[in-house]
């Protein structure tokens, strides 16, 4: 591909790649497109001549895109962090997480945190080429929620805002409704139990330690029924040398996970009727723990928008993930699918749940969450997809595209595809590798060339 400098992209045609335009179904073996002003005026099959003032780039080899819409995402604003109000990430940590997504080939993005206010986007931060959209899910009871798991990112600002006061101000999803943090996910096993435990003993556990002592004691629904005898779970204790009776970590696991449960329940729900009575998308926190529920809401809200996230959630069996999502579906609820680290990273989580939701079809959209961090890029899982699942580009590329624009029509309905009239955030990528993303341009400027960020276009650390 040749290379350029950074232009504003007023007058491009990229010319003579492969098209995937991320309708599902429509690829177009060589194509060019012509770019105005940050707009897609022309896509043809036929050789294309260049006017005057126009810059040609020559994509032949390549696969072009549309920008990847991350439906899922958080730390990439500079408010409070995630369902639990917890402290803003540092301003550094936030400029690494926005650069990740723009260098992975998400071109939007939807950060999910949902307790930070409008203004607390970017605050001391640069502008970037990442555009990024936040939720609301101020309501009474997932404030409470968080202020019973952690809060010391909320003010009494926060703390007094509602949802509706948001979407006046321009939000136009809501949620996340729930979390990992306040509903005994992933969020407790990497960081809220194992801060508990070693406040407590001195001892650091891991993740895989904390979820199978959160699991022991409490159960994979958490319905608080301890599955292991006392005796067994003391050999446990004392095979890791963490210095407590097993009653008392019961006791200590009881305070740190189900505490906010109660109150996040009730918060799904002021969430879906909110949904229901302002017409507008809301993504809930889906997991073993919640399933049941939301099956419940969509039934009592059956005009609310629902999305339910992560569905591939670890605390899901394969055969149970595939039977909530399929009767989720039926609802006419989204079936939202995360990367989290289970594609490349498999630090905590493996991908047989995605699997067996990619092979019996259930799949809406694909997104990253944030698995502490850890999260793959949605390239790798789409290549993942076509690679064992058997799914043709085209499908895979739609999860990521044109798929999320419908959902989120408020948002995205300028751009998740590649056909005039779109915004030109098109992905350059490697042709038997989509997960290899070599060049994105956002608004039809050049924003990412050869896999580096460009000067000036996404500032921060490139870790």
């Amino acid at each position: 591909m040749t290379r350029i400098q950074n232009r504003s992209g007023s007058q491009l045609v990229l010319e003579g790649g492969s098209l995937i335009t991320g309708d599902g179904k429509t690829h177009l073996e060589s194509a060019s497109i012509r770019i105005r002003d940050g707009m897609i005026v022309e896509i043809t099959q036929a050789p294309i001549e260049a006017s005057n003032g126009e810059t040609v780039v020559s994509t032949k080899g390549y696969l072009m895109l549309p920008g990847f819409i991350n439906g899922h995402a958080h730390a990439t604003i500079a408010g409070p962090s995630m369902p639990s109000g917890s402290l803003p990430l540092s301003l550094d940590d936030v400029r690494y997480q926005r650069n990740r997504h723009l260098l992975s080939g998400t071109t939007s993005l939807i950060n999910v945190c949902g307790l930070a206010l409008s203004e607390e986007r970017d605050g001391a931060l640069e502008p970037h080429a990442l555009d990024i959209h936040m939720t609301s899910a101020h309501t009474p009871h997932s404030l409470a929620a968080a202020d019973q798991i952690d809060g010391q990112g909320l003010t009494p600002r926060h703390r007094s805002a509602r949802l509706e006061e948001l979407v006046s101000r321009g939000c136009r999803v809501l949620g996340e409704a729930g979390g990992g943090q306040t509903l005994g996910g992933g969020a407790q096993d990497y960081r809220f139990i194992p801060d508990a435990i070693e406040e407590r003993t001195g001892v650091r556990i891991s993740a895989h330690l904390a979820r199978q002592l959160k699991e022991a004691v409490l159960g994979r629904n958490l319905d608080g029924k301890m599955r292991i005898s006392e005796a067994a779970l003391h050999e446990l204790l004392d095979e890791h040398a963490i210095d407590l009776t097993s009653r008392a970590l019961g006791n200590l696991l009881r305070m740190k996970v189900l505490a906010p449960v109660h109150c996040a329940r009730l918060g799904l729900e002021e969430i879906a009727a909110a949904s229901a009575q302002l017409q507008l998308p809301a993504i809930f926190h889906h997991a073993l723990p919640t399933a049941t529920t939301l099956i419940a809401l969509a039934k009592a809200y059956p005009k609310a928008r629902m999305v339910a996230a992560h569905a591939n959630h670890p605390s899901f069996l394969p055969e149970e993930a595939c039977t909530y999502a399929r009767e989720l579906k039926a609802l006419g609820v989204t079936i939202d699918v995360s990367t989290l680290d289970m594609i490349d990273t498999r630090f905590r989580n493996q991908p047989d749940n995605l699997d067996a939701l990619v092979d019996a079809g259930l799949i809406d959209t694909l997104s990253t969450d944030y698995a502490g961090g850890d999260w793959d890029s949605i390239g790798s899982a789409l290549h993942r997809t076509t690679r064992k699942n058997g799914w043709s580009l085209p499908q895979v590329v739609a999860l990521a595209t044109g798929n999320v624009a419908r959902v989120f029509p408020e948002l995205f309905a300028d751009r998740g595809l590649l056909e005039v009239g779109r915004r030109a955030d098109i992905v350059i990528a490697e042709p038997h590798n989509i997960s290899r993303i070599r060049h994105v341009y956002k608004d039809g400027r050049l924003v990412v060339s050869d896999g580096v960020l460009l000067h000036g276009v996404a500032p921060g650390l490139q870790k």
